[in-house]
């Protein structure tokens, strides 16, 4: 290509120095895309590439696109063009000017050759009447927003247009919204006083539970005042030993409320039933794979001819669930309803909310008045306890010495209140609580353990390093892993099975004298209901371990204790309150405490908070992450005190090192300005441009043998990006790629993680703030997603963006200073009051409390906001 001579005039233009363009937001600024040419001036000046339905344009990477500008003179005077000129580009010289339309790819080789392009054209005379056309071009490098800022000096005037073009891929292309987003509109309510009952599924127990569980109806006054939104008085009273029940019943009423409130979204009307075998319909509920609604076994629906919605005096049908497939659940219903039904029947289905969880929630609360004052409020224990320490022989290898002493202290403990192990991820903490479970069952024969866990995986997870031991050889006939009936019967791993108790492919609970033989159950929270339903007295168990106490709601935490924890159990809670907490689905629930974990409130106790050595441990030595991954949260959440001891520095593939600019400096960030777009009726946001460098590096990094696919995790905020990613990679091959949101991530860990941030627009920043939603103002969520990665971090997202929220702003510039970033140009560097890497920060209370918080706070041990939920389990659109 060749450059423009000045042959407009004898007179030149003076062009100024080069110009900056930093990020433009134009789906927050509006103006910058909205141009009326007419209101300018006498000098009409068209808009190039001019959004389509209220985005830019899309472009392929490597091909060229050019729009003509033409410059129109209404007046009956010459005007004086001084000049037209790029003022800046962003990325840098990725737009340039021309006289002349630039040739196609069909064009000949003089034509090629003859065509000059350049940053700026000179000054000219337009004539009364004149029109010019010029050509402004973008030939694009990388994926993400092309913007330039084209100057036109006309007469005394300068006229600016803004130009914005969305660089893509064939992969990026590929996942282009299917149609337009819009909101589900509402749907008439079914409405259900009375019904003909339905097929009840197989019972979780293998009888009836001794201890049936009341109803715990929802008392109307309280109802009234929640939905009134007004707050009742014993929440304003605070959480006190006297008022245990009503403080945690009425916040669990709270959240109840919401879920019956967000159950009714997923109501469905003109929908169509299948037979399926001679017992079931199967009904198809969009959303179900990734549990909206959250539908399991033993849930129950109503429905009724669409036909007959409007006859109140038809009374629907209840059809209750004997199984979930991906996207579709079997439900059964009388038998009329069978004998009536064709498949090309149109129903109206309302779903209903399963009340089981929340009334083992309500016993569980009322239990745990009847508790020791020591155990609910230790700050009240008036003698702090001494526990004397002997040596222990270890069972498993590579102990470090905040393990053993730890594990010696567990083994000396005498009963409530509990024992805390804390510590950030990769520190060992399942490792501990597993070796001295395997020392109190090798060493006491008459011990009774159960241990809980916040997920079937992490309880699964317990058992096989509990049987996997090859010093203490765990009798197979001694351990029971229990199952809830709504568990698919195929998650189980085959070798596991014969730990577990089931019925026609349905889990359940044994009966009480059965479950009296085992020495160690392994359960949920939730599932541990069951024990106390089959009959399992106080005091059975003289240990009870709960993993995962921070992602447990106090409530489900008390399940296993107020049912089976007498004054001598020796209860100890492991976890890390600098992760995510419970999922709680009420905002004003979370807001008062439901949100907020018994393992955190401990630490409001001058023992626990104290870091008392015969009340709590915190493990330090992190054998998870490279340093370079584990020094930012390090210093931003643990005070600098982790100890990175893993052995193996970063695997020495050829992939490996092409995508990092720095070799020793194993955290990436590539920036790019993407759109994040909506599709459907359905809420979530995803960005295919961020989703196409994910697949990038993903296929960088399995080039080679050395990493495969099951090595690498994708975390990603929003469910749609998660379906995106899902879909492509298994239309390339490569289903073994994890991906899922933090709080699917939670307690796992990867070679390689690579995170995309999705948000590209300043303007639902606050939306995310409001519901917690994403990685912004979520520190815990943060924490967690960057301390997945054993080896390799690479983050994707627009650094304009996620330099809004201080611990991501210094995550941009921790791998900045470090050489390691790449993609568009950084923004300016940012410096916040309350930025975490400043020691004031740390030593400030209110960063880190609401005002609701603040009185639960304690100067020694700050909590940091979490989030409400996980995005992946619910919609940020119904509200």
């Amino acid at each position: 290509m060749g450059s423009i001579q000045n042959d407009w005039d004898e007179e030149c233009s003076v062009i100024g120095d080069k110009g900056e363009i930093g990020f433009i937001d134009f789906e927050d600024n509006k103006s910058v895309c909205s141009y009326n040419p007419t209101e300018e001036g006498p000098v009409i000046i068209s808009v190039p590439f001019s959004f389509l339905h209220g985005k830019p344009r899309s472009i392929l990477v490597g091909e060229t696109v050019s729009d003509s500008i033409t410059i129109n003179n209404t007046t009956s005077e010459p005007v004086e063009l001084w000049g037209v000129k790029i003022f800046c580009s962003n990325p840098e010289d990725s737009y340039t000017l021309s006289l002349m339309e630039p040739p196609s790819t069909n064009s000949g080789v003089e034509a090629i050759r003859g065509f000059l392009e350049s940053t700026s054209l000179q000054d000219r005379v337009l004539q009364p009447g004149q029109t010019l056309t010029i050509w402004l071009s973008c030939k694009p490098k990388d994926i993400g927003l092309h913007t330039t800022a084209v100057h036109f000096d006309v007469g005394d005037d300068r006229i600016e247009r803004v130009v914005f073009l969305l660089a893509e891929d064939k992969i990026s292309q590929s996942l282009t919204s299917e149609m337009p987003y819009s909101r589900i509109p509402r749907r008439r309510q079914l409405t259900v006083n009375e019904y003909v009952a339905g097929s009840r599924p197989a019972r979780a127990m293998a009888k009836y539970p001794k201890k049936r569980l009341r109803q715990y109806e929802i008392p109307k006054d309280v109802r009234e005042l929640i939905e009134k939104k007004q707050v009742p008085g014993v929440i304003g009273e605070g959480l006190r030993k006297g008022n245990y029940a009503d403080y945690f019943s009425t916040l669990l009423v709270m959240e109840e409320i919401h879920l019956e409130e967000e159950m009714r979204a997923y109501d469905m009307e003109f929908v169509t039933m299948k037979k399926k075998g001679s017992q079931f319909l199967a009904l198809e509920v969009p959303g179900l794979a990734e549990r909206r609604p959250s539908l399991v076994y033993g849930d129950f629906v109503f429905a009724k001819l669409a036909s007959e919605n409007s006859d109140n005096s038809t009374p629907p049908y209840q059809g209750f669930i004997h199984r979930v497939e991906a996207d579709e659940v079997f439900l059964k219903f009388a038998k009329e309803f069978h004998d009536h039904h064709r498949d090309g029947n149109l129903y109206t289905v309302t779903f209903t909310y399963n009340r089981v969880n929340m009334r083992r929630l309500y016993q569980a609360v009322e239990a745990a008045e009847s508790l020791e004052t020591n155990l609910l409020f230790p700050t009240s224990f008036c003698k702090r306890r001494t526990i004397k320490t002997t040596p222990m022989v270890p069972l498993t290898q590579n102990l470090n010495e905040e393990q053993m002493f730890s594990i010696e202290m567990i083994l000396r403990c005498k009963g409530v209140p509990p024992y805390v192990i804390h510590g950030p991820p990769g520190t060992g903490k399942t490792m501990t609580l597993v070796e001295a479970m395997l020392q109190i069952y090798t060493t006491r024969k008459d011990a009774r353990i159960l241990v809980c866990a916040a997920s079937n995986s992490a309880a699964d997870h317990i058992l096989d390093k509990l049987i996997s031991n090859e010093v203490a050889q765990v009798r197979e006939s001694e351990v029971f892993r229990l199952n809830a009936s709504s568990r698919p019967y195929e998650d189980i791993d085959p070798d596991k099975i014969q730990f577990c108790f089931f019925e026609e492919f349905i889990f359940k609970c044994p009966p009480l004298k059965a479950l009296l033989r085992y020495r160690i159950i392994i359960s949920t929270y939730m599932s541990a209901s069951l024990l106390y339903g089959e009959g399992i007295r106080r005091g059975h168990f003289s240990h009870i371990f709960l993993d995962e106490a921070g992602q447990a709601s106090e409530p489900e935490t008390m399940i296993p204790i107020a049912n089976l924890c007498h004054r001598e159990t020796v209860v100890v809670l492991a976890g890390d309150p600098m992760q995510l907490g419970p999922v709680i689905y009420s905002k004003d629930a979370d807001t008062y405490g439901l949100g907020k974990s018994f393992l955190l409130r401990l630490f409001e106790c001058e023992f626990y908070c104290n870091e008392d050595e015969n009340f709590v441990t915190k493990l330090v030595r992190n054998y998870r992450c490279h340093p370079s991954i584990l020094d930012l949260p390090s210093k931003l959440f643990y005070n600098g005190e982790l100890i990175a001891c893993k052995e193996e520095i970063s695997p020495s593939t050829n992939a490996w090192m092409e995508i990092l600019p720095n070799r020793e400096f194993p955290v990436l960030f590539i920036g790019i300005q993407g759109c994040d777009e909506r599709e459907g009726n359905n809420p979530s946001w995803f960005n295919r441009f961020e989703a196409s460098k994910v697949v990038e590096i993903i296929k960088k990094l399995t080039a080679s043998d050395d990493l495969t696919e099951a090595d690498i995790g994708v975390i990603t905020p929003y469910r749609k990006q998660v379906l995106k990613l899902k879909k492509t990679l298994e239309n390339l091959d490569m289903p073994e790629v994890k991906v899922g949101s933090v709080e699917q991530f939670q307690g796992q860990e990867r070679q390689v993680i690579i995170i995309s941030t999705v948000r590209s627009t300043i303007k639902h920043n606050d939306f995310d703030k409001m519901h917690c939603l994403g990685f912004l103002s979520n520190p815990r969520r943060f924490n967690v997603a960057i301390t997945r990665a054993k080896s390799l971090l690479v983050i994707i997202g627009n650094p304009h963006i996620i330099s809004k929220d201080p611990y991501w702003n210094r995550l941009l510039w921790y791998c900045s200073d470090n050489n390691s970033y790449q993609g568009c140009p950084l923004p300016e560097r940012q410096y916040y009051d309350e930025d975490p890497a400043k020691e004031e920060y740390w030593n400030d209370e209110e960063n880190f409390q609401s005002s609701d918080q603040a009185e639960w706070a304690d100067n020694s041990f700050q909590e940091v906001p979490k989030p409400v939920t996980d995005e992946a389990e619910w919609s940020d659109g119904w509200k």
